[in-house]
């Protein structure tokens, strides 16, 4: 059967809204879609919430979204607000330092929230358990998913063995090897960078040896760049590491403490609280909507992390999707007019314009500038961030860029078709 918006109006949503995901963008979705009133089924392979910790910044845009499902409170009691970051240079040192508060006019959070993903994971799962709208389904795996006429069955197996799950609407933010985005058939374009990212946490207070470090760094250097950054945990460092290294090789403990003491010198030595070591991509699916199932997060787009907004985007197309299924659903209640269709391919269309003109292109180029090798042009990279930060209004311009509120104030969080329209026809 071919899903037609047309007939297939599920306004009272007899039929729960299925999130496949349980990672911090589909715990949002979940969460958003439950403040929108309707009944939500989440689906995670997990037998419990994920732990991971990779990611860690929330910018203004995002906490502005997020306060509107009250979780903020509990996000600053646990993190560390961070108001301004640097751009060094591994050779020259401080280079420019950006402050957030210039936006104190613009925004209630003029600066970077640091705290690990899975805390906000935590957070959400505690609430929406005692959420009678919501049916949280840890450790189940999709295993198939057709396109009905009126919505979506969904094929899972998990400790209640194998079953089906009916849904008004999917979204699937199951991350990179997405099973949702498989199953619908969707491509995911782009490219994988040669050399893997590994990211190195430490209890050791670097800025007790770098006294003027930020608690956000970005340093370029044409051999071996560096991201460093401060967490409620510990310090954090990534680095490049080359093709030729196995896995082995890049995680071996001597290996850690010679690039970390390249870092900043330590008698001592480093005690290393995490390690990871992944592969780093730039892609972006073809589609972010196919009929009743949309797709959000790592599932629709994954990015390098130099610029922290691969989450916060995902967190976005969580709270995109959320309300515009909630008008949908007000829609079989009230006189209000919905065009489903035009309403699914809204979100198609902004979220995958975010994903390719501010989260790709930005991500992209934070990363070419750290790891550039001719002089000339890492000089002039210099100088062009020296004169942003110090004009008021291009650094203004653009941190209010890298936190996306740029993006949100050009397209909105769940903006109605009609006045997208409006806007781009300005």
């Amino acid at each position: 059967m071919i899903w037609d918006p047309a007939t297939a109006a599920p306004v009272s949503f007899e039929r729960p809204v299925v999130v496949v995901g349980g990672g911090p963008v589909g715990m949002t979705a979940a969460a958003a879609l439950a403040a929108e009133g309707l009944p939500v089924v989440l689906v995670e392979l997990s037998p419990e919430p994920r732990p991971d910790w990779r990611a860690s910044t929330f910018h203004a845009a995002t906490l502005e979204l997020l306060q509107t499902i009250d979780i903020t409170d509990r996000m600053h009691a646990e993190g560390l607000v961070v108001p301004k970051y640097q751009f060094r240079d591994r050779q020259d040192g401080l280079v420019a330092e950006f402050d957030f508060r210039l936006l104190a006019d613009e925004t209630p959070f003029p600066y970077r929230l640091q705290l690990n993903q899975q805390h906000l994971v935590r957070m959400l799962a505690e609430r929406l358990r005692g959420d009678e709208r919501v049916r949280l389904r840890f450790g189940t795996r999709l295993t198939g998913l057709d396109i009905t006429a009126d919505g979506a069955r969904l094929h899972l197996f998990g400790p209640e063995g194998e079953t089906e799950l009916l849904a008004s609407y999917v979204i699937g933010a199951d991350g990179p090897r997405s099973a949702v985005r498989g199953a619908m058939g969707v491509d995911f374009e782009g490219f994988t960078y040669p050399e893997r990212f590994a990211i190195t946490s430490t209890s050791v207070d670097l800025q007790e040896l770098l006294p003027d470090l930020g608690h956000v760094n970005y340093v370029a250097d044409p051999q071996e760049w560096l991201f460093i950054l401060r967490t409620p945990e510990s310090w954090r460092v990534v680095w490049p590491v080359p093709e030729r290294l196995s896995t082995e090789e890049a995680s071996d403990p001597a290996r850690l403490e010679s690039q970390l003491q390249r870092v900043a010198p330590y008698e001592a030595g480093y005690p290393v609280i995490d390690h990871q070591l992944y592969n780093v991509h730039q892609r972006v699916a073809s589609a972010f909507r196919i009929g009743p199932v949309l797709l959000a997060g790592d599932a629709a787009h994954i990015n390098s992390p130099l610029g922290g907004v691969g989450l916060n985007s995902g967190i976005h197309d969580a709270m995109d999707a959320a309300r515009r299924l909630g008008r949908i659903g007000r829609a079989g209640s009230s006189d209000i007019d919905v065009d489903i269709d035009a309403e699914l391919s809204a979100y198609d269309h902004v979220r995958r314009t975010v994903a390719v003109e501010y989260v790709q292109a930005d991500t992209q180029r934070n990363t070419d500038r750290l790891r550039e090798t001719d002089d000339t042009v890492r000089r002039q990279n210099q100088d062009d961030m020296r004169a942003i930060a110090a004009d008021p209004q291009r650094a203004r311009a653009y941190i209010r860029r890298v936190s996306l509120l740029e993006s949100v104030q050009r397209f909105g969080i769940g903006t109605p078709p009609a006045e997208l329209e409006l806007e781009e026809a300005r």
